[in-house]
């Protein structure tokens, strides 16, 4: 059965149901791309598909009862064999993100026109064909979660229990698998792709899958990492964050030309020793630092990260990165983004606390909203009148009740996936500017990998002189993609990618 073929598909509705029934309305379109490799001829299917779910009374079976539809786009390459082609579900993270960024950014056979922090492109901005998209080494189906794109709830029913991390990963999984059996690819290599918190759905997915449906999975992307919540929270009584984002300050304050004298390596590489011996020392000992320790590590603090020294002792040694981003370009009347920290604009407030909104984010949100509105109606053919929702706030807020009283971390989910499946491969893509999930909280989280020493090697690494979204920066963009496509071809039994 192909996508768009639904009147076979279930539509039983649960008994006392007085809502019609909803159906998919998958729109299926043909098209071509232009690669190096000459034109490739795919199909894509977009549209919302129904989610079920199985109502009993008493013991006895009542039917399946519609819960959401959920939006989805697929790209399958016209005469493929689907027993040896791979397929890539994609998504973005937030939460409250729809898969817009890694769809037009990086992975699909379009892409936004917007340019990059020196070449900024005026409204409309524009749609460019993707020469670099995978979808010359896989298929690709980009799934937003619950209340972001055009996934909704079903009428009668609420987004709520979708609004959190059990029941996010559930419906993804549910997606999954309706579209893998669907398509008859249960026998294909399968990747994920996630981006942020999309890395953390990614790795509870892999466990998930396994466990209740029997998926097993080829691959996982991870692109911009976080894997455990406790690396990213300034909370109070947490001093993990502070450890994590010094590097990303220091490289910050290299690229704005704050640390003289020394490259981007040398900036980072002294911050990560200061971090992850004295600094995180320093921090553990509170009020039992002399006075004299507390001026020496404050003027060690400002020597990577490009802040005074008496801003390091009035903050007690404790720089919370909304206020990084603030500070440290000040005195040239400007703040850096924290999204992709090679981004800064001008504030409303010079003399505000902390940063308010973020510069990377404002270049990127016009131009990623308009491609996206204008390609799903136009190009591919979806139409509706709601609105499709990049990056939303209705899904807080969002629910940890699994994780009341312990740390929100799934380091331990791809542990298992990884012990459980040996031949599982992991990409773990990182950007220097990302100040959103930086570098040394993603490689805490890794060294904390509870598996064999022999399936370290199944973790590969690639670092971007960019920032959370890194396919800004075009140079990365068009070598990430090449990045993409070794670990594809090695996950399915090619050779590992040089490091």
């Amino acid at each position: 059965m192909t996508e768009g073929a639904t009147d076979k598909q279930d539509s039983t509705t649960a008994k006392g149901s007085d809502s019609p029934d909803p159906t998919d309305d998958l729109v299926v379109t043909a098209h071509t791309v232009t690669t190096p490799a000459g034109e490739l001829r795919y199909t894509a299917s977009t549209g919302r598909i129904v989610l079920r779910e199985e109502v009993t009374t008493d013991g006895t079976f009542e039917g399946h009862q519609a819960r959401a539809e959920v939006f989805l786009t697929a790209y399958t390459l016209d005469g493929a064999d689907p027993g040896t082609r791979p397929i890539t579900f994609a998504f973005n993270g937030g939460p409250g993100s729809s898969s817009v960024w890694l769809h037009l950014g990086l992975l699909g056979p379009r892409r936004v026109h917007a340019g990059d922090v020196d070449d900024r492109v005026p409204p409309p901005y524009g749609l460019l064909e993707n020469a670099e998209t995978l979808l010359q080494h896989s298929d690709l189906v980009f799934i937003d979660p619950m209340s972001t794109g055009w996934t909704r709830p079903v009428n009668g029913k609420k987004s709520t229990p979708y609004h959190g991390f059990s029941g996010d990963r559930d419906a993804v999984a549910e997606v999954i698998r309706l579209w893998t059996t669907r398509n008859s690819r249960w026998l294909s290599p399968k990747f994920l792709a996630g981006e942020s918190y999309g890395t953390l759905r990614a790795a509870a997915l892999a466990g998930h899958l396994s466990e209740r449906f029997g998926m097993t999975l080829n691959g996982i992307m991870l692109i911009s990492m976080v894997l455990d919540l406790g690396t990213l929270d300034f909370e109070p009584g947490n001093d993990e964050p502070y450890v994590h984002f010094l590097p990303a300050y220091a490289a910050l304050a290299h690229y704005h030309g704050m640390l003289p004298g020394r490259d981007l390596e040398e900036a980072t590489q002294a911050a990560t020793e200061l971090a992850e011996g004295d600094y995180r020392w320093a921090l553990a000992r509170g009020n039992r630092l002399t006075p004299t320790e507390r001026a020496e590590m404050a003027a060690r603090l400002a020597d990577v990260s490009g802040l005074s020294v008496d801003y390091w002792l009035r903050a007690d040694l404790r720089v919370e990165h909304l206020h990084f981003f603030a500070e440290l370009l000040r005195h040239r009347g400007l703040f850096v983004g924290r999204l992709d920290g090679r981004f800064s604009g001008r504030p409303g407030d010079l003399n505000a606390a902390q940063l308010r909104v973020d510069p990377s984010m404002d270049h990127i949100a016009g131009p990623y909203t308009a491609a996206v509105n204008h390609y799903l109606r136009e190009d591919l053919g979806y139409h509706s009148d709601l609105p499709y929702e990049v990056l939303t706030e209705k899904v807080y807020p969002w629910s940890y009740k699994e994780f009341e009283n312990r740390a929100v971390t799934v380091v331990e989910d791809l542990s298992a996936a990884m012990r459980t499946n040996p031949f599982l491969k992991v990409h773990v893509a990182f950007g220097h500017y990302d100040a959103a999930t930086p570098i040394s909280g993603a490689e805490h989280s890794l060294a904390a990998l509870n598996i064999p020493d022999e399936l370290r090697s199944n973790v590969s690494r690639r670092y971007y002189p960019a920032g959370h979204m890194m396919y800004v920066h075009e140079p990365t963009r068009v070598q990430q993609s090449a990045d993409l496509a070794e670990f594809i071809a090695w996950a399915v039994g090619g050779e590992r990618p040089a490091d």
